[in-house]
């Protein structure tokens, strides 16, 4: 409930900086990462996708940097050989559901059986829940994954505003050890591709590393 709230105290029904108390209520999931350090922890929801993450893939590339990738797993069963991609650039990885699941709208059984099911595709410690939407029901039993939020959410997805205020949105609010949101997906494409290049870009030059976030290595069942 107080997570509803949080989306709903803007008046586009999300919030681009999570605020802080959040994570005073969920203490079980990750908001951030160390504060103390100048890196930002770029991460991209809903791929892979076999023209949009090669372009994501590319522009990381090109300065060096890494981020983390939460995939769906009917989309990682569509297109393996761009998720391999990912890994073997040195990239992490993490579960996002089989199906794409809004876990609020879900009962739990389901949406942890298309966890699982994911699973067999992303081999990975991490998770996500698409729309950042579970239940506490749902998290408990994921108690073997670490759950991955964010602090800065790009808004790259709303087709109701201009790119340049996604890119506001990441340059405004980032800051050492930020976790943003961005989506290698077709709905986000035409913002994706305008801040990607300039955020990398900018932070750059501020003396910022992109690192991927750690994940373990073996597949987790839960």
């Amino acid at each position: 409930m107080i997570l509803r709230q949080a989306y709903l105290c803007t008046m586009r029904l999300y919030p681009i900086r999570m605020p802080g108390w959040i994570g005073r209520f969920y203490p079980d999931r990750t908001w951030h990462m160390d504060r103390r350090e100048k890196k930002i922890y770029l991460t991209f929801d809903d791929g892979p996708h076999p023209q949009i993450t090669a372009f994501v893939l590319d522009q990381l590339r090109a300065y060096g940097a890494k981020a983390s990738f939460f995939c769906i797993g009917k989309n990682v069963e569509a297109y393996p050989q761009i998720y391999r991609q990912i890994l073997d650039e040195g990239h992490t990885t993490g579960n996002h559901t089989m199906h794409h699941l809004n876990g609020w709208e879900t009962d739990t059984g389901t949406y942890v059986a298309d966890i699982e099911q994911a699973a067999c595709w992303v081999e990975s410690g991490l998770f996500r829940p698409p729309y950042g939407r579970i239940r506490k029901a749902q998290a408990k039993y994921l108690a073997a994954y670490q759950i991955v939020m964010w602090d800065v959410l790009s808004a790259d997805f709303d087709r109701t505003i201009r790119p340049e205020l996604c890119l506001k949105n990441v340059i405004r609010h980032s800051r050492n050890g930020s976790i943003v949101v961005m989506h290698d997906s077709e709905k986000a494409w035409e913002r994706m591709s305008y801040i990607l290049p300039a955020v990398l870009e900018h932070f750059s030059q501020k003396g910022y590393e992109f690192v991927a976030l750690p994940a373990k290595k073996t597949a987790v069942r839960v």
